[in-house]
Formats: C-alpha cells, structure tokens, sequence
C-alpha cells in the first residue's frame, strides 16, 4: 500500500554502510537465555508471582522481569563486534502472548525491549563514533500460521485470521519504535502469508507513527527440501516479498551454514537489494543444542563473504558471542556483495518461481 511517510535518514545511513563493508547481526537470544538455566521465579519476579499460568519460557517477558540479564546479552554480542541487535520480541506480539495470557502486555514488553536494545547500542556508539551500532526491532512469525490448517482433518481451517495478525503487527511495530528501534526486522518468515501481513501492518505503522524505517525481512527455508513450510523455493520466496522493498532480504535459523549455503548462494543471484544471513549453529542434536564451534562456522561463513554472497551476517538459535567475534575478524576487510543489475522482468511465484519476459 502507498506510504507516504517520511522516511527516516537511517535508510541512508545503513544503506550506506552496507555498501561499504559487511555489517554484523548479533547472535541467538533464546539459547544465550537457556544457558542461564532459568527457574519459574526468576521469569515472575515479583511482578507477576501471583500469575495464574505457568510462564517459564516467556523469555521476552524478561526485558520486564530481569533486564540486566538481557542488557548483558546484548552487551556480550556488541563486544564481539556486532553491528546490529536484535530486540528479545521475538514472541511479543498479542498473538504469542496469548499463550500466557499476557496479551495485554505486549506493547509494553515491546517498548522496553526496544529501550534495553537502544541503551546499550548508544553506550557502544558513543565509545565508537565510527563504528554506530543499531537497534532492530524484530517482529517473530507467531505462533499461528495463515496459509495452513492446524487440523489434519480440516484442511480449510485457520487458527488467525489476515487481520488480525496485521492488528497485532501493528502494535508491535508501533512500540518497538516508541522504544527507539533504527529498524523493523521481520525474521524467521515459515510462512509468506504472515510476512504480508507483517509488512502490511509495518507499513500502517509507519502511516500511523508519521515516519518510516528501514525493514529486513528474513525467511526460513525449513529442511533440505529448499522450501518454506508453507512450500515455496528461495525464489519464489524473494519474487513473493521484494514488492515491499525492504533494506535488506534473507534467511534465517532451521538449518545450519554448510545446509544452508546453497540457498544463500541463490538468493543472492535473485536478490536486488542487501542480502542477510543468520543461521543456527549447526542442527541440534538429541538434547536439542548446538554443536558447531565459533572456529568451524565462521569458516564457512566468510566463505559466504569472499564469495560475494552478502551484506549483513549473524546467528541464530546456538550462536554465541564467541561465533559473532569469530565472524566480524574473519570478515574485517572483506568487500560486501554488490549489488546485481537484475534484467527488467515479470516476477511472480507461486510454489516456484515464475519470471516472464
């Protein structure tokens, strides 16, 4: 939909950067908190010890509960050398809060994750003027899908409707730039249905706010089939989200850097604007944690940069600031990925990719 918001000069800025050098993501939120072994208390605080559901496992409700903590997080990525972080709302739009019945509180958690986020970024800009660090407010995917039935047996129901997820995407975004996000981060996209709605939300956000940010959008490609789990090819994917435009198009989580190269490597002859990567550290294995060593992943990794496959690199689920430190040193110096000039054509998709001349 047409926006006509000014855009902020961080679109510049970052745009910028990025032509310049390969620009640093930080790394997992959710492993870094599971390492801390967190007991139900310590997710209540005294604010909500009276709760009535169980809510271990909140983790985004500890930017209310134990900021410290999560301040810490941050502050271990952006000593490694991260560019770029991420803001633990990963789960903080009404719809996965209603998991804990805590859907009232997501533009609050949103807010205040975005200020932890923003405070520790400008305590590291200000040490390092040359090196300015921002803040991207993420938007996760929910836990509800559009486009597929939760019922096996019901192949036409849905548990969330378009419009909703556009309401509850537009609070979200709407906090996360009251809180002082420098960018809107759409992550770990299963399924392209909820990313419209998404970035369709972001966009009202913007009308509502009376200024525009610069938007990442990062899908999932979810086994080695190469596809969404709502089906479609890297492609197809791109042909499907580039009409938003964003700063920046990539993938993310699921699969590890040597599973996922080839798909890097293809977004990155499709895409016309930045490309983005985070991948996990490797596959979990039967205790559900991450194997793969700072030293091993980061050398697939700046293969990716010498390659010319991208523009921003970080790490999701097992990615430590050990893997980030180990990324920003091995890819000091190397040019990012130009971008292509694409031939002008019809892109349209739908499982795959259909380009007409």
């Amino acid at each position: 939909m047409p926006n006509n918001a000014p855009t902020n000069n961080k679109q510049a800025e970052i745009s910028a950067a990025l032509k310049e050098r390969i620009l640093i993501l930080d790394g997992a939120m959710g492993t870094m908190i599971q390492d801390h072994k967190l007991e139900e208390e310590d997710y209540r605080g005294e604010r909500f010890k009276d709760w009535h559901v169980l809510i271990k496992g909140n983790n985004d409700l500890l930017s209310l509960t134990k900021p410290d903590l999560i301040t810490d997080i941050h502050r271990g990525f952006l000593s490694a050398g991260a560019d770029i972080i991420e803001t633990n709302t990963f789960n903080s739009t009404t719809i996965s809060m209603e998991d804990y019945d805590m859907a009232s509180l997501s533009r609050e958690i949103n807010r205040e994750s975005a200020k932890l986020a923003r405070a520790i970024c400008d305590e590291f800009t200000a040490k390092t003027p040359e090196k300015p660090r921002y803040v991207a407010g993420v938007l996760g995917p929910t836990s509800k899908t559009c486009s597929i039935s939760p019922d096996v047996n019901d192949p036409g129901y849905r548990n969330v409707t378009f419009d909703k997820l556009v309401t509850a995407y537009i609070e979200s975004t709407l906090a996360l730039m009251e809180g002082g996000a420098d960018l809107i981060l759409i992550e770990t996209i299963f399924d392209t249905l909820n990313a419209k709605a998404a970035s369709f939300g972001v966009e009202e956000a913007f009308e509502q706010a009376g200024r525009k940010l610069p938007v990442m959008i990062s899908g999932t490609i979810t086994d080695a089939s190469g596809r969404t789990l709502s089906g479609q090819t890297t492609e197809a994917f791109y042909n499907s989200i580039r009409h938003i435009k964003p700063i920046s198009i990539g993938l993310n989580c699921a699969l590890g850097p040597d599973l996922l190269r080839q798909y890097v490597e293809e977004l990155s002859r499709v895409c016309e604007t930045f490309t983005s990567v985070h991948p996990n550290a490797g596959l979990p294995n039967e205790f559900g944690e991450y194997d793969l060593e700072a030293g091993d992943m980061a050398t697939e990794i700046i293969d990716w940069g010498k390659s010319g496959f991208i523009n921003i690199v970080g790490g999701c689920c097992g990615t430590t600031p050990a893997h980030i430190r180990a990324f920003a040193k091995g890819l000091a110096g190397v040019k990012p990925r130009q971008l292509p000039e694409l031939e002008v054509r019809m892109r349209l998709s739908g499982l795959e990719a259909c380009n007409l001349n």
